[in-house]
């Protein structure tokens, strides 16, 4: 059952992202809605432009045509941007990473820094918040993912699923409207994935709004309101969990869940 009210104004609205690296046409006209409280999940083969997706939500990637519109707020057209100046090219990019937070495949964890040092560089050096503050609610949400005992630990001193944690943390911590997960339980020893996947569906029910790239399809049917399968750039099929994957109406679809999901189902 959807957490969001279809009829709710929508959160972010991306229309017609094109993007190309070189002759390499990644995204060749991506269009998403995503409602507050939504979790959209974005599956697909490798190379179908999922994370550059996930990467021009954030601001890290500028498509070279498109828009993008926040809550409201101005349209950003990335095909006008092409011709403006790289500090207004600059301000839009900061402008939707202010709204945003990603949760990388690999967790970029600072290696110098403790765990609790991690978390609060973002609220405390970049938002500017005081430190005392940034301080009490990294340790409350370390807390909360079973973690509170490690905020002095060195990353190195972690389990990868463990690490992963800090970095969920650490996306939490800026209090985004939006959370992007690209593949956070990829690069995890298998034993480790679930106990990634268990927050990631503990903070949907407790209704944040998310964006998740992953191969782990179990989890997408469990978690996600709506499901984008893509493939070469564009979305090819998209809908509720339960139509997409029980349904699919596409013959890539087909063919791509039925490579992917019988083995699972073989194991259930």
């Amino acid at each position: 059952m959807s957490r969001t009210d279809p009829s709710a104004d929508a959160l972010l609205t991306a229309r017609g992202l094109h993007k190309s690296f070189g002759a390499t046409e990644v995204l060749r006209g991506f269009d998403l809605t995503l409602h507050r409280g939504e979790v959209v999940v974005l599956i697909g083969p490798s190379g179908s432009g999922k994370t550059t997706v996930l990467r021009a939500l954030n601001g890290l990637e500028t498509p070279d045509a498109g828009t993008i519109m926040v809550d409201g707020g101005p349209e950003i057209d990335f095909a006008l941007a092409a011709s403006e100046k790289p500090r207004a090219r600059q301000q839009k990019r900061l402008a939707l990473r202010d709204r945003s937070a990603m949760v990388f495949q690999h967790h970029n964890l600072f290696p110098h820094l403790t765990v609790l040092e991690n978390v609060i560089e973002g609220p405390w050096r970049v938002q500017g918040r005081p430190k005392a503050e940034a301080v009490s609610e990294a340790l409350a949400l370390l807390d909360r993912v079973g973690l509170g005992d490690k905020a002095d630990a060195r990353p190195h001193q972690l389990s990868g699923g463990q690490q992963q944690r800090v970095g969920i943390v650490r996306a939490l911590a800026l209090k985004p409207d939006l959370l992007l997960f690209d593949e956070p339980t990829s690069a995890l020893d298998p034993e480790l994935v679930g106990e990634v996947l268990l927050v990631i569906k503990e903070l949907a029910d407790e209704g944040w709004t998310m964006a998740v790239v992953t191969h782990e399809l179990s989890f997408a049917r469990e978690a996600a309101d709506h499901v984008l399968f893509m493939d070469g750039g564009v979305v090819v099929e998209q809908g509720p969990p339960a139509r997409l994957f029980g349904a699919p109406q596409h013959e890539r679809t087909q063919r791509f869940l039925t490579r992917i999901l019988r083995p699972l189902d073989g194991d259930a």
